[in-house]
């Protein structure tokens, strides 16, 4: 396991929103907080400055001072409840952030390597609120920072990346896609909704709604849905997934994940296999001679 705390940055007042409560607006039947602490959920403590609110984890809840001081300030009042030699840094609002940035970001910041590494988006522009910092050099800066301006208030997040020596990542076209107005909201919600990436996406919100820590092949229980619907009837597909599920949990309990997942691909082998002698049954009739 990769050793590394997180700060997620949840204030600000979200005037382009209307002053909205942002990290609690939803995505894809998550808020946008709950998305990123998805992503770092195997750090070893997260610190999320900001006003407190229900979480899907357990977090610490920390403020800048004073209150709506800027980022740089929130980062130094995160930083104070970290302990790790990295600091995941990511702010509250991105939807589309993968575990595999995040596992690229803390690549490029292993000890002894540079200060750091951050996002760069598709323009080549820096994140650096998506981004890993060694914790030494980032303490270190913020408080040279804090003697020369008698504060981190109001200050501007480039005057502490101008100051480390931090390797560039670039990420996916949408691991650093931020929601800074409505028009954005909209445009992550259409997204979520896409062909391509609904099933994943709604998945993924009902683990997370029902406390499931569990990776299955959902390519499988797809198949089954459609064999069971094609082979008997229609209504036989929610139902027989249903029964899997039942019977999966019942052969797991007490047992890891992994062998929770196993125990599902094994159900669903076992009434796929009956769903397509059904569909045999029925395309050779009743009469003599049928198996």
């Amino acid at each position: 396991m990769t050793a590394y705390d997180a700060i997620v940055l949840a204030g600000g007042a979200a005037k382009r929103l209307g002053g909205a409560d942002k990290p609690g607006l939803r995505v894809g039947g998550r808020a946008l907080l709950d998305r990123v602490l998805a992503v770092c959920a195997d750090a070893g403590s997260t610190v999320v400055v900001g006003g407190r609110r229900p979480t899907v984890r357990p977090v610490t809840w920390t403020r800048e001072v004073p209150e709506g001081g800027g980022p740089l300030a929130a980062l130094g009042a995160g930083v104070r409840h970290t302990a790790a030699e990295r600091v995941l840094v990511l702010s509250a609002d991105l939807p589309f952030l993968g575990e595999a940035t995040v596992r690229s970001l803390l690549a490029a910041a292993e000890p002894g390597a540079r200060e750091g590494a951050l996002c760069t988006d598709g323009d080549g522009r820096d994140q650096p609120l998506v981004a890993v910092y060694r914790a030494e050099p980032l303490r270190r800066e913020l408080a040279l920072l804090a003697t020369e301006h008698g504060g981190l208030a109001g200050l501007p997040l480039r005057l502490l990346t101008a100051e480390l020596d931090l390797a560039r990542v670039q990420a996916g076209p949408l691991a650093s896609f931020d929601c800074d107005t409505w028009e954005d909201i909209a445009a992550a919600r259409a997204r979520i909704r896409e062909h391509g990436a609904v099933l994943d996406e709604w998945i993924t919100s009902v683990k997370n709604e029902l406390g499931i820590e569990l990776d299955v092949d959902t390519g499988v229980l797809l198949d089954l849905a459609r064999d069971a619907a094609h082979g008997v009837a229609r209504p036989a597909a929610p139902l027989t997934t249903f029964l899997v599920g039942y019977a999966a949990a019942l052969a797991s309990s007490g047992k890891s994940p992994a062998d929770a997942a196993e125990a599902v691909a094994e159900a669903s082998r076992k009434a796929t296999a009956l769903a397509l002698r059904w569909e045999e049954e029925t395309a050779a009739g009743s009469g003599p001679g049928t198996p």
